[in-house]
């Protein structure tokens, strides 16, 4: 099993899954930066994308861990050797997480002032806000068949292709929101924020064709829903109900800092708009060894090569805290011109400035809680993984936000809470990793 854990073999998981990981994020960048860079709209538009981006990242997130669920038992039967046992589980799975999330898109549709106003949204802000998801929202149904699929390559320890969907996503969006936040002269009037939001949807539909096409002509994986239902199901539902409850409390982190930031102000929401689409495009970076970890983790577990996989652990996260070191380097040598990326508005620039330099301090602690984040999905630890991160909200970030916010850090607090939040992920992840497969190698 060395050549498994081997650099090359790590790496050519996770650099693929870098690529594909940062898919979403890089379309919520796009958008930001484009629309921040709009003079008519203004601080207001760049601060619902923000809202918005927030928001459908939580749904994302929420619904989205069919795919680490998927991978992980895939990967475990491959390891075993058993990979037939599995073949109906990827189309009921599917179903699954598509039927869902059409549900909930169903379900918020008809409420969406009310849902950005508990941001406390109001005004122009508020008005972008509703423009901006309701077209974006149509979106999510195919994001999560998209990342499911995902998941499947993954279990089958490929990587390569839905980093291929990635980039095709990543540039049509790029290419479609100049054109229809700008227009072109004579033949597209210019849609400002809309265009932003029919460019992320575009997008997403070709992604979703083109991985369609990808897993019925690239593997042997099956589509068509057959009974009975596979007996992995009950567990992929019940591990993917734990990541629903992590993602839950994830997403009460971001709410609770969001909600504060919009509180705090304009410029002080515009600000934080941008650092924490900086954040996640980093986390998604990082996360590409998470990825390799989930996906090589579960096979080495199906396996029962305990001595490999303790290896494995300390291997990617060594790469994957390097990478993140290299990512903060990157931030701090281009400290002022990452943030004139997004927007001119100096109040803006000045208030993001305030608070960066957190953003990439705390990026090796990000690095560390990722990683293994992405190996304990692929053992299939989903209920650590629910409890690690209930407690990390509750008793990390909140608590920490309340006190800073007694003090008026306003920014500073958020930012100083969500290092708080990291690094007790990343402690409880390390210990419990270095308890439960010491011993059996010892």
């Amino acid at each position: 099993m060395s050549k498994v854990i081997g650099f090359k073999n790590i790496n050519r998981l996770a650099i693929p899954a870098i690529v594909a990981g940062i898919a979403e994020p890089l379309l919520s960048i796009t958008d930001t930066a484009i629309v921040g860079n709009i003079p008519e709209y203004g601080t207001e538009s760049l601060a619902a994308v923000g809202i918005v981006g927030s928001f459908l990242s939580a749904l994302i997130w929420i619904l989205g861990q069919t795919r680490s669920a998927i991978s992980a038992i895939i990967s475990q039967y491959l390891g075993a050797g058993k990979i037939e046992e599995v073949k109906t589980l990827p189309a009921q799975a599917i179903f699954f997480n598509v039927a869902l999330s059409i549900f909930v898109l169903i379900s918020t549709v008809f409420f969406v002032e009310e849902i950005f106003k508990l941001y406390n949204a109001s005004g122009l802000i508020l008005k972008y806000c509703v423009v901006y998801y309701d077209i974006r929202v149509w979106g999510f149904p195919l994001t999560l068949f998209t990342f499911a699929v995902f998941g499947i390559f993954r279990g089958l320890q490929n990587t390569f292709w839905p980093m291929i969907v990635a980039i095709i996503g990543a540039v049509a969006n790029i290419v479609l929101d100049f054109i229809l936040v700008y227009g072109i002269e004579g033949f597209i009037a210019p849609m400002g924020i809309s265009g932003a939001a029919w460019a992320s949807l575009i997008s997403q539909f070709l992604m979703a064709v083109i991985v369609f096409i990808l897993l019925l002509t690239k593997t042997n994986v099956s589509l068509k829903l057959r009974f009975p239902l596979n007996k992995e199901l009950g567990r992929l539902v019940t591990m993917s109900l734990n990541l629903f409850v992590r993602s839950i409390a994830l997403n009460t982190a971001l709410y609770f800092a969001t909600s504060s930031a919009t509180e705090y102000g304009d410029e002080y929401i515009a600000a934080y708009t941008i650092a924490m689409n900086i954040w996640m495009f980093t986390a998604f970076f990082i996360d590409g060894y998470g990825g390799a970890g989930n996906i090589l983790g579960g096979k080495l577990l199906g396996a029962k090569d305990y001595k490999s996989l303790w290896k494995l652990g300390k291997r990617v996260s060594t790469y994957g805290v390097g990478v993140s070191l290299i990512l903060a380097l990157f931030g701090f040598i281009f400290y002022d011109a990452i943030g004139e990326v997004f927007t001119s508005e100096t109040i803006v620039l000045e208030t993001f400035y305030s608070v960066f330099f957190i953003v990439l301090i705390v990026q090796p602690i990000n690095g560390l809680a990722f990683v293994f984040d992405g190996i304990f999905k692929g053992l299939g630890e989903m209920s650590y993984l629910r409890n690690v991160l209930l407690g990390a909200t509750f008793l990390g970030f909140i608590p920490t936000l309340y006190l800073c916010n007694f003090f008026d850090l306003k920014l500073y607090g958020i930012w100083i809470a969500f290092t708080v939040w990291a690094l007790f992920r990343g402690v409880a992840l390390v210990i419990k990793f270095r308890n439960k497969f010491l011993p059996l190698i010892s």
